[in-house]
């Protein structure tokens, strides 16, 4: 056997264990003799056996659930609030090299996060005010998370669970809340309706004709009502009048 087939044999086996394939959502990044060189990208790829090294790093969006977190709301409420975030590797070789495990590390400043930022909230924003919650928490872990060559897309919370007992004690707090708004708008109707007579009297007061007019109409009303039995109120003039003619009658 000539003597080349061994080596053409090894360099055959030598190219193939070279060639790595890296898929399209993937990205390689390249060890050379221990030193971080470059980052690969998809296709096809020759890494030098024995002396590189290529790692894996996915660049699709991930997707992590975050545990239940027991926070106190700021008006001390204790609730359980989980969310989902999303994320992506825009730099894997930060991903790899600034964190020993990006995933891991992500995860646990999500919770983290979660906790500090809803901590200082009270219950009502935390129901009302979510949109802006989720961006607030998102903005500080993207910020967080910039060293690592992660970008945090989204952050969703998905839950906010009470304690049964402080259920039935916010709805007591809202049932008296309604009954407090029900009385201020009864008293403010009251009062409104009390400066509308006081300045119908004023004018009633100054124009006397006014008031005859306003004796004639509800004459009429009780003229066009079904009853049988009508009460004829008595003008205040003749009243005056007949205290006029008494006074005259004790002089005598």
């Amino acid at each position: 056997m000539p003597f080349f087939v061994p080596i053409i044999v090894f360099l055959v086996i030598i190219l193939i264990a070279s060639v790595r394939i890296i898929q399209e959502y993937e990205r390689g990044v390249i060890y050379t003799l221990g030193r971080y060189t470059s980052n690969r990208g998809p296709g096809v790829q020759l890494i030098i056996p024995g002396i590189q090294r290529v790692l894996i790093v996915d660049m699709r969006i991930r997707t992590e659930d975050v545990p239940s977190q027991d926070v106190i709301s700021k008006d001390n409420i204790s609730v359980r609030v989980n969310a989902v975030l999303y994320y992506r590797v825009v730099d894997p070789g930060l991903a790899v090299n600034k964190v020993e495990d990006f995933i891991m590390a992500t995860s646990q400043l999500a919770q983290t996060t979660l906790r500090s930022v809803l901590g200082k909230h009270e219950l009502d924003e935390m129901l009302s005010k979510r949109d802006q919650l989720n961006k607030d928490i998102q903005a500080i872990l993207d910020h967080q998370t910039e060293g690592w060559g992660i970008k945090v897309t989204n952050v969703e919370i998905k839950n906010v669970d009470i304690d049964p007992t402080m259920v039935r004690a916010i709805a007591k707090q809202a049932e008296a809340e309604r009954e407090r708004r029900a009385k201020i708008i009864n008293a403010e109707g009251e009062l409104q309706a009390a400066e509308k007579l006081d300045l119908a009297a004023e004018i009633l007061a100054k124009r006397p004709e006014t008031m005859q007019l306003r004796y004639l109409g509800t004459m009429a009303e009780f003229t066009n009502s079904k009853g049988n039995t009508i009460i004829l109120p008595l003008p205040m003039d003749i009243m005056g009048g007949i205290k006029d003619i008494a006074k005259a009658a004790g002089k005598k």
